[in-house]
């Protein structure tokens, strides 16, 4: 049996035309794609930068943070260690206030001297320093 042909009702010349152009299209379609591809790596790497950036912002800014709070910590520490002295200090000056105290009717009479003159004191220094001011 005989296979046949399809008959090109097309000249030769015109199906050769028609090849160049699909062709010429393709060309045109990858120069179209290429610059729209160039774009895009122009646009991540625009944005690659700036998220970049962001980054190491946000990097800073964590470490001005974990800086800061180790200078809190070492504040408060210090503090904690200051009030721990202060209190033995008050401790130990009500310890010896309230052995005054609890002595003998000599002592009293001293102590309250004592407290008489320091409220003098004050208010005199009181006195002074707003003449000053004045």
């Amino acid at each position: 049996m005989e296979t046949r042909q399809p008959v090109s009702l097309r000249s030769g010349n015109k199906s050769q035309h028609r090849d160049s152009d699909v062709i010429g299209n393709m060309a045109d379609w990858s120069r179209g794609h290429s610059s729209v591809d160039d774009m895009l790596d122009v646009e991540n790497k625009r944005l690659t930068e700036n998220l970049a950036s962001k980054v190491s912002r946000l990097k800073s800014l964590a470490y001005d943070i974990d800086r800061e709070a180790d200078d809190q910590n070492q504040y408060l520490d210090n503090m904690d260690s200051n009030f721990l002295s202060a209190t033995g200090l008050l401790s130990g000056s009500v310890k010896r206030f309230s052995t005054m105290v609890q002595s003998g009717r000599d002592n009293r009479r001293i102590l309250c001297y004592v407290s008489v003159g320091l409220v003098l004191l004050f208010f005199l220094l009181y006195f002074l320093v707003s003449r000053i001011q004045r």
